[in-house]
């Protein structure tokens, strides 16, 4: 039973950390690494796409051997992370929901670059 719960949260943070990709306020590094640990403890099948996937499993590996995230990760998160923020701001009416953006910008952006940075 236990096996199947991992699979089924391995499933489930990989779709976050896929989403994560492309919405910025869901962070993919440790989504991904939340699979990986799932996967690990689960399913060895299943780890080993993982790692060998032509795009997450560079992404994981790279992390997980140097602890940094490459310069142009860190930029195009940060970049998509305030646009994305910034227009949700202007659109949004209410003044705690603004703040509250703004604060988990801050928040996200310090979590991007406290790592690292790959050269």
């Amino acid at each position: 039973m236990k096996k199947y719960l991992l699979i089924i949260a391995g499933i489930i943070s990989l779709s976050l950390g896929v989403m994560g990709m492309f919405l910025p306020v869901l962070p993919t590094t440790p989504f991904l690494l939340l699979t990986a640990t799932c996967f690990l403890r689960s399913s060895k099948r299943l780890y080993d796409w993982l790692l060998n996937h032509r795009r997450l499993g560079t992404y994981i590996k790279e992390f997980l051997v140097h602890k940094a995230i490459s310069k142009k990760i860190k930029i195009v998160s940060v970049s998509t992370l305030w646009i994305t923020i910034l227009f949700s701001v202007i659109v949004v009416k209410i003044i705690a929901i603004k703040i509250l953006l703004i604060l988990i910008a801050i928040a996200v952006t310090a979590h991007i670059l406290h790592f690292k940075t790959k050269k």
